[in-house]
């Protein structure tokens, strides 16, 4: 057969050499792993002036929803939606007829009272004097008192009865409690109304406006300091917004309140703002921004150098020969694009910002920079 000749062995033997010197490379053909491009950042220590932020609520200082006293059907509606009203202001009135007439009859009640206690009053007195001559029965005599003072009990239920009257005559007309904006009516001219069940507006203050909010227990102190040094002239320490818009006038705090919630942990504090432009409606979300100038020789980084895995934060240091190693960080407040580092860095180290998720411990970096050079 073919494979039995001797001076085949020899050539399949070389190619079997061939092609296995072909097929795996030695490890000093593959070469070292090309440089990973990255900008880098020298740690600085600076003064970090940053916002705390809450999530908060307008609030009007005074708000009151307007319900009637008396039931019937509404006659007349003095304003105009969203209109500002001055306290003892008309706003509305309340079919008066039934309530007129009960005045009307409690005071008639009042006069036949008071004329049943002049009777008994002549009555008392004419059987005193024929008592005193022993000309009338004792018993008489005492039947006289006590239908006087009757009269007087009467008199009196029938005076109260014309308050009465009187007081749910004028509850047919509502006026302002005080100075404010009056809302959307909920009623309309012809509506019936159940005394104190039918809500027929709201009326609220608006200069200034209350902004309240909540924070956590732990920064009590800090807040009632704030507190005690009082209102400042051009103290920018409190402001809110609204997305990206800054309400354009500061505020400060009313009051801090008496206790902390325990579910929460957290308690209720009051901000006071103007707002003589009326742009602050209550019931408005807005953000709380407590200015925080505490962070002073802050290690401040790029939040972008950061890198996290499995919950803990950690940056890339650039070390000897442009190699990088991984540094664990504790991280505080992110101030914008940058963020405050608590704890792992040190002012003046070197550290990869951009293209760090291209790096591993003992990466070799490239900078970009001339010569290699990878500190200025």
């Amino acid at each position: 057969m073919l494979f039995k000749r001797p001076e085949f062995y020899p050539i399949v033997f070389s190619v079997f050499v061939l092609y296995a010197c072909g097929a795996k490379p030695t490890q000093q053909q593959q070469g070292p792993p090309p440089a990973v491009a990255v900008t880098i950042d020298t740690v600085k220590a600076t003064d970090a002036v940053y916002h705390d932020e809450y999530p908060g609520t307008t609030v009007a200082l005074k708000q009151t929803d307007i319900r009637s006293q008396v039931t019937g059907y509404i006659t007349g509606i003095y304003f105009k939606d969203g209109d500002k009203v001055k306290m003892g202001q008309k706003l509305y009135s309340i079919d008066q007829r039934l309530y007129n007439a009960s005045y009307e009859q409690a005071v008639a009640n009042r006069m036949v009272q008071e004329t049943n206690l002049t009777k008994a009053q002549k009555d008392a007195d004419r059987y005193h004097e024929l008592d005193k001559k022993d000309a009338i029965a004792k018993q008489q005599v005492d039947y006289a008192d006590a239908a006087l003072e009757a009269a007087k009990k009467q008199l009196e239920a029938a005076k109260a009865n014309v308050e009465a009257a009187k007081s749910n005559l004028g509850f047919a007309t509502i006026y302002a409690p005080f100075d404010g904006t009056i809302g959307i009516s909920q009623v309309r001219i012809g509506t019936s109304v159940v005394a104190g069940q039918t809500i027929l507006n709201t009326v609220s203050t608006d200069n200034p406006m209350a902004v309240d909010f909540s924070v956590d227990q732990k920064e009590v102190y800090r807040f009632a300091g704030i507190e005690r040094q009082g209102k400042k002239t051009n103290d920018s320490t409190f402001s809110i917004a609204f997305g990206g818009q800054i309400y354009p006038h500061w505020g400060h705090i009313s009051f801090i309140d008496r206790a902390v919630d325990p579910q929460t942990g957290t308690i209720k504090t009051r901000l006071i703002f103007p707002n003589e432009q009326h742009l602050l409606k209550a019931g408005m979300s807005t953000t709380v921004r407590v200015l925080n100038t505490s962070s002073e020789n802050a290690v401040v980084i790029p939040y972008k150098a950061i890198t996290e895995q499995l919950g803990e934060f950690f940056v890339y240091v650039v070390g000897d020969s442009n190699k990088v190693s991984q540094q664990k960080v504790v991280t505080g407040k992110q101030v914008g694009h940058d963020v405050i580092i608590n704890n792992g860095l040190k002012a003046g180290q070197v550290i990869a910002v951009e293209g760090v998720q291209n790096l591993r411990e003992g990466t070799t970096i490239s900078t970009g920079i001339p010569g290699g050079a990878v500190r200025k």
